[in-house]
């Protein structure tokens, strides 16, 4: 119950950033379930795949909300979504398999590592210029399958990834982080999906588990972010968007060296 209450709590910070960053909110899940499930985990070494299985279940919903409202205000272009979507999904789910053969410490040295390099490449790339053309179709495919994979073994939606990715190309803002949503559908739902069958049959796993996903923890962030989702979009219209990233992208630092000393 407790857990279930900090996760309520959580997913409507998660819900919020979803809505307004295009993140996912995997960035914030992970590290904090890193920290609570060991109150409910017996197995050390399931932790790590745990945070992860349960932060892509709860994207599942959290993006799919996010996805609708940018779809409504007509912030995905869906002639480049379409072509990237199979492939996220499939980087996904093959990142989940590549987990299961990672120690819990490789995953945690993985996770804080490229959390440090998105939030400082996120930190210094918001004042570049962005005046290239974006690539062809078959290179925004390997873009796409690539982030999947790496956003499935950290057990976050890919937006972090694809958003600078994208506005390196030139996309507008907004259009990027319509296309980060729907491409974090996919890699959640497929990411998830991997960790839960890796995670069945493993030994003194936790009550209200199915595979390496924590139920309760899933039910606490899905009920929360699920409603603060289209507030973050309502309301990235009018927020210094880009002065938010840059106080982001420090946080992500500090949590990450945290997670990396401990």
């Amino acid at each position: 119950m407790f857990i279930f209450l900090c996760c309520l709590a959580l997913g409507s910070i998660v819900g919020f950033l979803a809505g307004l960053l295009g993140i996912g909110g995997g960035l914030i899940i992970v590290p904090s379930l890193v920290y609570l499930l060991p109150m409910v985990v017996v197995n050390t070494e399931a932790v790590m795949p745990m945070a992860l299985g349960t932060s892509l279940g709860a994207i599942v919903i959290t993006s799919s909300s996010a996805a609708l409202a940018h779809h409504g205000k007509q912030n995905i272009p869906w002639l480049i979504v379409k072509p990237l979507m199979l492939l996220v999904g499939a980087g996904a789910l093959l990142g989940a398999f590549i987990a299961d053969f990672l120690s819990t410490k490789s995953l945690t040295f993985f996770f804080a590592s490229v959390v440090i390099l998105l939030a400082i490449y996120m930190l210094f790339s918001i004042s570049l210029a962005k005046e290239r053309e974006m690539p062809s179709t078959p290179v925004l495919q390997l873009i796409s399958w690539i982030t999947g994979i790496i956003a499935s073994l950290m057990g976050i939606a890919g937006g972090a990834i694809l958003v600078p990715a994208l506005s390196y190309f030139g996309l507008p803002l907004r259009h990027s982080i319509g296309i980060a949503t729907v491409c974090g559908v996919m890699v959640a739902f497929f990411g998830s999906l991997g960790y839960i069958i890796t995670g069945l049959g493993q030994a003194n796993m936790p009550s209200w588990s199915l595979g390496y996903i924590y139920l309760p923890a899933l039910l606490g962030i899905v009920i929360s972010s699920a409603f603060f989702a289209p507030i973050g979009v309502k309301y990235s219209s009018k927020l210094p968007v880009k002065t938010l990233k840059k106080c982001f992208s420090v946080f992500l630092i500090m949590v990450a060296i945290k997670m990396l000393a401990s």
